[in-house]
């Protein structure tokens, strides 16, 4: 059931189209070309199974983690309501 002019479905297209972007930007910020041996922040080894896993990567597990709780997500509100879009 749509609320207000919305159609049939419309919450569902909003759902499908928040899970899309999501998997897009994951995609998009895998790591590409030749990994390392060594973490390229603090210098030690990367472990060879976090080699094996991504094959790109270039800083160990404890800097990526470092790196990644700098990042803050940059979401698109599909809600439309006044009050979410200002904040």
């Amino acid at each position: 059931m749509a609320n207000g002019w919305a159609r049939d479905g419309a919450i569902q297209d909003q759902i499908d189209d928040t899970v899309t972007d999501a998997v897009r930007l994951a995609r998009a910020q895998l790591p590409s070309g030749e990994g390392f041996m060594f973490c390229e922040d603090c210098g030690d080894d990367i472990p060879q199974a976090r080699r094996e896993a991504l094959p790109a990567s270039r800083t160990c597990v404890d800097c990526q983690a470092a790196r990644e709780s700098l990042t803050r997500p940059a979401g698109i509100n599909r809600r439309g309501s006044k009050d979410s879009q200002l904040r």
